[in-house]
C-alpha cells in the first residue's frame, strides 16, 4: 500500500490511513506500505534549498523550525509511549542533519543536482518513522526503511532517476523480505533511491508510486494498492468536467496513455514495472476506502458503443516550430535537434513533421523554454537550412484514451466535429501507432472547453 502526501496532510487523512493498514494486517494479510512526504513538504523543502543557495539563511532557519514543530506534533497525536520518543528522536536527528546540508549550501551559494535531491529526500524520510510509531501504537509490529536502505538502486540521473529493476528486486527481496514475510509491517519512504556510489537520488514526482510498485514486484505481492485523495482514475479532471466519474477497469497500456496525458493517480514507471509482472494496481481514495476505484490489470475491458474511456488536459506546454525550405532531404538538422534535447533532458510530449519537411513541430513542459529556445537558436540558426524558430507558450495538449478506439473507422472525424462545433482550433495533432489515443495541441484557453466537448461525445459520464 502506498500513501501519498495528500492522504498524509491531515490528522484525519493520517489516521485514516493507519486505520486502513491495521484492519488489513489483523484480516491476516501481508502489508508493506509505502509512505510519501506529508502534504506540500517536498515543495517546501525545494524552495528552502533555492533561498539557501541565494544565501538566506534566516528564512531557512524558520523553514527547519517550522518543520520541526510539524513533524513533532504529528508524533505527539498518532504515537504514544516509547513509540512516540523513538519517533521523535528520529525527527530531531533528521532536521539537524537537514540543517547542517542547507547550511552549507548557503555558505557556498550552490545547490547541485546531487545536493538537491538529498535536500528533497528529507520529506519522505520524516514521514517513515512517524508512520512506524502509529502502527506500533496500535500494537501491530513495523519497521522502517528509507528507500536507500530498502534497496532501491537507481542510475545517477539526479532528479528523475531510473531504477536499475533487477537488481533492485534483489536488494529489497534480500532486506525488506525477512521482516515483511514474518508479519512484520515494513514503512518505506517513497520517491527515493541511491545510485551505485550510494548516493541519495529521488524518481521524480510521483516516484512514490514507483516505489510501491517496485515493493510489490520484489515482494511478490497480490496486488499494488496506491491510495490517493479522489475516487480512483477519473474519466477526466472533475475540476474541468463536473460529470466525470471513475472508471472501474483500465489495461496498463491505457493507464500509461492516461497517466503520460496528465490523468492524475499514478506514474507511467509504476505501471510498466507492474505490467512487466503481471502485477495489478488498484487506485483508491483514502477518505473513501469502500468507494469506486479503478483496477489496472492486463486485459483491456471494452464496452459496446464506447471506444474512448478517457479524456486529458495536459497544462503549462510550449509548442517550438523549427523551419526553414532547406529541410527538406537534411535528416541531420532532425539529428541535431534531438541531440539537444536530450543534452538538456527535454521531454517530447508530441512531435509532428509535414510531408514537406519544411518544419518541424515538438511540444514540451514550459519549464524548459527559456533555455532550451536559446540552445536551438545558437545551434540550428545561421546556415541555409533552418531559417526560424517559432515558440507558442500560451496552447495545451488534449488527449483522448480508450483501447476501443483500436481499430475504430471515424474516431478522428467524431474528435475533430466535436471540438470544430465549440470553436476550437486545433494546431497539431498526433495518433501512436498503438491508436489507443488522439492527441492534439490547441490554445491554452481552448483546452476546458475541447476536454468537455469530446467528455459529451464520446459519453464518458455514462461509460465508467
Amino acid at each position: 500500500m502506498k500513501f501519498g502526501g495528500s492522504s498524509l496532510a491531515s490528522r484525519e487523512g493520517f489516521k485514516q490511513a493507519c486505520t486502513i493498514v491495521e484492519g488489513h494486517h489483523r484480516k491476516g494479510d501481508l502489508v508493506a506500505v509505502v509512505v510519501s512526504a506529508l502534504g506540500d513538504t517536498t515543495d517546501r523543502l525545494l524552495e528552502a534549498c533555492d533561498r539557501a543557495a541565494g544565501g538566506d539563511r534566516k528564512l531557512v532557519e524558520a523553514f527547519l523550525k517550522s518543520l520541526q514543530a510539524k513533524h513533532l506534533e504529528n508524533c505527539g497525536w498518532i504515537a504514544e509511549g516509547d513509540a512516540r520518543r523513538k519517533a521523535e528522536e528520529a525527527v530531531s536527528a533528521m532536521i539537524g542533519e537537514l540543517r547542517e546540508v542547507l547550511m552549507g549550501v548557503a555558505c557556498i551559494a550552490e545547490a547541485t543536482p546531487r545536493v538537491r535531491d538529498y535536500v528533497l529526500s528529507f520529506g519522505e524520510r520524516l514521514s517513515a518513522p512517524i508512520f512506524k510509531a502509529a502502527l506500533e501504537s496500535r500494537g501491530l509490529k513495523s519497521e522502517w526503511f528509507t528507500g536507500k536502505d530498502a534497496g532501491i538502486v537507481t542510475d545517477s540521473n539526479f532528479g528523475n532517476a531510473k531504477p536499475l529493476v533487477e537488481l533492485t528486486l534483489h536488494q529489497v527481496k534480500r532486506r525488506v523480505g525477512k521482516p515483511y514475510d514474518e508479519g512484520v509491517i515494513p514503512v518505506v519512504s517513497g520517491f527515493i533511491g541511491a545510485d551505485q556510489k550510494g548516493h541519495v537520488t529521488t524518481l521524480g514526482r510521483g516516484g512514490s508510486d514507483l516505489t510501491a510498485s517496485l515493493l510489490g514486484a520484489a515482494l511478490n505481492a497480490d496486488e499494488v494498492w496506491l491510495w490517493t485523495d479522489v475516487n480512483g482514475i477519473m474519466t477526466a479532471d472533475p475540476k474541468v468536467e463536473p460529470s466525470a466519474r471513475t472508471i472501474k477497469q483500465l489495461s496498463y497500456q491505457e493507464a500509461m496513455e492516461m497517466t503520460f496525458f496528465g490523468a492524475k493517480g499514478i506514474h507511467p514507471k509504476a505501471v510498466e514495472v507492474a505490467m512487466d509482472r503481471g502485477l495489478p494496481l488498484r487506485v483508491k481514495n483514502t477518505f473513501n476506502p469502500e468507494g469506486p476505484h479503478t483496477l489496472i490489470t492486463m486485459e483491456a475491458e471494452v464496452k459496446t458503443g464506447f471506444t474512448a474511456k478517457a479524456v486529458s488536459l495536459i497544462q503549462e506546454v510550449a509548442l517550438i516550430t523549427v523551419g526553414g525550405a532547406g529541410l527538406a532531404g537534411a535528416p541531420e538538422v532532425a539529428a541535431e535537434l534531438f541531440q539537444i534535447l536530450s543534452e538538456k533532458r527535454t521531454n517530447i510530449l508530441m512531435i509532428s513533421q509535414g510531408s514537406s519537411e519544411a518544419n518541424i513541430s515538438f511540444a514540451v513542459s514550459r519549464d524548459p523554454v527559456d533555455e532550451l529556445v536559446p540552445l536551438l537558436e545558437m545551434r540550428l540558426l545561421g546556415g541555409k537550412t533552418v531559417r526560424q524558430i517559432d515558440v507558442e507558450e500560451d496552447v495545451c495538449i488534449v488527449a483522448l484514451v480508450g483501447a476501443g478506439m483500436k481499430g475504430t473507422p471515424g474516431i478522428a472525424a467524431r474528435v475533430f466535429k466535436a471540438v470544430a462545433t465549440e470553436g476550437v482550433n486545433i494546431r497539431m495533432i498526433a495518433q501512436g501507432s498503438s491508436e489507443l489515443n488522439i492527441s492534439f495541441v490547441v490554445k491554452r484557453e481552448d483546452g476546458p472547453k475541447a476536454v468537455k466537448a469530446l467528455h459529451r461525445e464520446f459519453k464518458l459520464g455514462e461509460s465508467s
